[in-house]
């Protein structure tokens, strides 16, 4: 029951099964649950809840013997506002069955509950609810239908209780949810395994291949020498391409002609596959893994083909050298995965919100075997991509992860490695580098707000340009492969893979000299090519990141931010070699080196992928498994806090991925969001809702369903000439007393079911409020008894028609209808109805005065709201 108190009446109204009822005996007047004063909003205008919301968790009234019943058309307007949200059925029971609560108070023989009308309604909680194409989910239907899922099976469980069977159906209902994500998670390391093993192969073919094994990797050919000495000596079994074919070693032109034909030759395969087979495996995929995890429906961005050329296509862009990563994919990949298997657990299939569960888990082992960072995984999908993360669904995430990166190793693509950038620093920071490491965050913001401001530029421009809307994608992804190559080729810092680069920027001097990053004499050469590696890795990420490929970008963030670090720390060593008594030094020891550029370059890489990001404790994480090294916590956090401060500033709005789900038009509202409402301050929910009686016909207003006077063909009309998700039904159109809510897949479902169990004419009378139902016969006269005394749903109202040669006329849908939709006031403030989409998750929240229907409000309705006031708090 839910109570409010009239202000100028002596008296309490309690609403409860849709009826207002006035309680004098039953329940004292000055019971502090009814007399205590609201802290927040006017008791005019309440949020509200039903029975069958609340469950068995209600107060229920103390005695009901001398209270006054109201009538069903209630005598006063506040009775009719509470007639009209609280019609539903106690928990438990279903909504057809309540329907019978008129005919009980003629006759309390009869028995509430029809086992018949039960066994519908627990068929359509079992079958689920078959969302359409881009469209959003309803957390908390799905949450009651899972609860009811869950009520059923004990039942079934207390009455099969005993024997071998029963047993069996116990453990698999225990272990369902861990051996689900254990299916998940194994699958998850052994695609990983697969994309890195291949990835690693195509990447060294560019540039030569194994005398004695030509499928393996260059790691690999040369472990009996070494990691470092494979690298930067060589070794006998690896050669360059003018070796193999011409037995000399330093024919310059071949081995560039090889590394950009094959690059294009990628490139192009890469791109084909995704524009011809897969396009939803473009892109990095993680804003539109968020809106689904916010509850948004994606059909076949998750699907088997989108995996299968996802995970060729990925190996492919790596070995192109395109300025992309494949870190952000994988949580992609990793999706997919997690949307495969719970085909084979009805529990999850048929549950939007419960698969969701599956798909943070997923997404979080993507991160963990991308990264080889398990925890770092977690951390993620709490920090970015999941909208509710309950306590259950942590658990999941790290078993998940566990389970993923234990089979990776098994595969083992690091050959050994513990992980993917092992390093170790022996030296501590000095207190003054806390400066070098501000500015360091400084640089790491602002290239990543400049990479976000130009990038989205340039994908509006591939949009809405035509030049760019008549180019062939296939042929755009060649051309951006073939400069990327042809620029690289001429510096080393550019030419060879982004992970490689990585491990031996992050290195310190006494562990590798790549290239001459160590050597003293040639700074001056070795800063130059770094900066000059930067300006090309930054500029070729900009142009390159929103081409038909599979593309993250992580990794180049990284690679830009490690260029500029360790640029910076050969900087600082020079100037502390060259001036030692220069007082920022004086802490330094004569003997020991001063400056760490390998630490540098890490605390640059983090900088770099915070700015873009805008992730601080996950990314910290991350780059401690990443790299192994712990000794440099404050830097790194000090680091990250700036860099996402600076990108804040000057590119507000959240990092990459906020920013393509807006570029993207997503109906994502972010939960963050609601930590600072300000723009809506003054908003009410009458001004952001669409209203009623607006232009309905061109999608700008409310469609409404009357509750009599319908037909099948109105009903099919709808649903072929619109585009709603969902209808509210008024008793008329002239006071708009709400009924309720049917959403469109109900209603689909309702009339392909009917139509199955008999003939449906187009001019079927439709009913959907059985109080006013009557049955009419064919001939148009009143059928005899007409008033049933049961309420069925409507397809076993058609099934009683071919016992009757006259027929019925009217289908009842009554039982599909939701007769509690979540409503407000028209003056409630907007910051409230934010916090019910964010924290209920409901599909739409309809506003109605006096139980008279005003509009509705979606998060299409909350997005153009908060867009139109952040446009104004901008100053336009």
């Amino acid at each position: 029951p839910f109570a409010i108190s009239d202000d100028d009446e002596d008296t309490s109204w309690v609403a409860d099964n849709g009826e207002a009822t006035q309680y004098v005996d039953g329940i004292p007047l000055d019971d502090p649950f009814y007399t205590q004063e609201p802290t927040s909003y006017n008791l005019r205008t309440p949020t509200f809840l039903s029975p069958q919301q609340t469950g068995s968790v209600m107060t229920p009234p103390k005695s009901t013997d001398n209270v006054p019943i109201l009538d069903r058309r209630p005598h006063s307007r506040r009775a009719s506002a509470l007639s009209a949200h609280f019609d539903v059925p106690p928990a438990g029971i279903s909504k057809a069955a309540s329907n019978t609560l008129n005919e009980q108070e003629e006759d309390d023989t009869e028995s509430f509950v029809d086992e018949d009308v039960l066994d519908d309604d627990e068929d359509r909680d079992d079958r689920g609810v078959k969302y359409e194409n881009f469209t959003t989910i309803d957390w908390m239907r799905d949450f009651i239908r899972d609860q009811r899922y869950l009520h059923r099976g004990r039942h079934r469980q207390a009455r099969h209780s005993g024997g071998f069977m029963s047993f069996l159906h116990t453990a698999f209902e225990i272990s369902e949810s861990w051996l689900l994500t254990s299916l998940v998670g194994i699958s998850i390391g052994l695609v990983a395994g697969w994309i890195d093993v291949v990835a690693a192969w195509l990447t060294d073919i560019r540039v030569g291949f194994c005398r004695t094994e030509w499928y393996v990797s260059r790691t690999i050919c040369c472990m009996s020498v070494g990691t470092a000495s494979a690298h930067e000596l060589g070794c006998e079994d690896w050669t360059d391409w003018s070796g193999g074919i011409f037995g000399r070693s330093d024919i310059y032109i071949i081995d560039m002609l090889f590394y950009v034909l094959f690059s294009v030759l990628f490139a192009s395969v890469c791109a084909f596959l995704v524009v011809q087979l897969a396009p939803y495996a473009a892109g990095s995929g993680s804003a539109e893994i968020k809106t689904i995890l916010g509850g948004f429906i994606i059909k076949g961005f998750l699907g088997v083909r989108t995996l299968v050329v996802k995970s060729v296509g990925l190996p492919l862009m790596v070995a192109s050298g395109l300025a992309v990563g494949k870190e952000g994919p994988m949580i992609h990949v990793a999706s997919c995965v997690g949307n495969i298997f719970p085909r084979l657990f009805p529990k999850y299939w048929r549950n939007e919100a419960r698969k969701r569960e599956i798909l943070s888990a997923a997404g979080g082992a993507g991160i963990a075997v991308a990264f080889g960072a398990p925890i770092g995984g977690v951390l993620f999908s709490l920090e970015e991509l999941s909208s509710f993360f309950p306590i259950k669904t942590m658990v999941r995430v790290f078993f998940c992860a566990l389970v993923s990166t234990v089979t990776l190793q098994v595969i083992n693509p690091y050959r050994g490695k513990r992980v993917l950038y092992q390093v170790t620093y022996d030296r501590d920071w000095h207190f003054f580098e806390m400066i070098l490491f501000v500015v360091i965050g400084i640089f790491g913001g602002l290239s990543g707000a400049l990479l976000i401001r130009l990038n989205m530029r340039i994908q509006s421009l591939r949009r809405t340009h035509a030049w760019f809307k008549a180019l062939d994608p296939v042929k755009e992804v060649a051309a951006v492969a073939c400069l990327t190559a042809v620029i690289c080729w001429f510096n080393i810092f550019t030419r060879v893979d982004a992970s490689e680069l990585l491990e031996h920027l992050f290195k310190e001097c006494k562990e590798s000299d790549f290239h001459g990053l160590c050597d003293v004499e040639s700074r001056g050469k070795v800063f130059a090519s770094l900066v000059m590696a930067l300006i090309v890795r930054l500029g070729l990420t900009i142009v390159t990141f929103g081409v038909k490929v599979p593309a993250g970008i992580f990794i180049p963030s990284m690679v830009w931010g490690a260029l500029f670090g360790r640029a910076l720390g050969i900087a600082v060593a020079a100037w502390q070699h060259a001036q030692p008594k220069f007082i920022l030094f004086a802490s330094c020891h004569p003997d020991i080196p001063c400056v760490t550029p390998g630490m540098y370059s890490l605390l640059g890489a983090i900088g770099a992928l915070g700015g873009v990001t805008r992730l601080t404790v996950s990314l910290t994480v991350i780059m401690f498994e990443l790299t192994g090294t712990l000794s440099y916590i404050i830097p790194c956090m000090a680091t990250l806090m700036v860099a996402k401060l600076v990108g804040d500033f000057f590119s507000g709005g959240g990092g990459m991925a906020e920013h393509l789900i807006k570029f993207n038009h997503y109906p994502f509202l972010d939960p963050r969001e609601g930590e600072d409402l300000g723009v809506f301050l003054g908003l009410r929910a009458g001004e952001v809702m669409t209203p009623v009686g607006a232009a309905a016909d061109t999608g700008t207003g409310v469609v409404c369903f009357t509750a009599k006077g319908m037909c099948v063909r109105d009903l099919e009309g709808a649903l072929h000439g619109l585009r709603f998700k969902g209808f509210p039904v008024i008793d008329r159109v002239e006071d708009r007393n709400l009924v309720g809510y049917i959403s469109r897949e109900d209603l689909k479902y309702a009339l392909e079911k009917a139509k199955f169990a008999h003939p449906l004419p187009p001019n079927t009378p439709v009913s959907f409020d059985s109080r006013l139902s009557r049955r009419y016969s064919a001939g148009g006269s009143t059928r005899r008894g007409s008033a049933p005394t049961r309420q069925q749903s409507g397809v076993d109202e058609l099934n009683s028609i071919a016992d009757d040669p006259g027929g019925w006329v009217e289908l009842d849908l009554t039982g599909h209808l939701d007769r509690t939709p979540l409503g407000v006031h028209p003056l409630v403030p907007v910051e409230f109805v934010m916090d019910l989409f964010t924290k209920l998750g409901p599909r739409y929240v309809l506003v109605t005065h006096n139980g008279k229907l005003e509009g509705i409000i979606t998060k299409k309705d909350l997005l153009v709201a908060l867009q139109a006031a952040e446009h104004e708090a901008g100053g336009g």
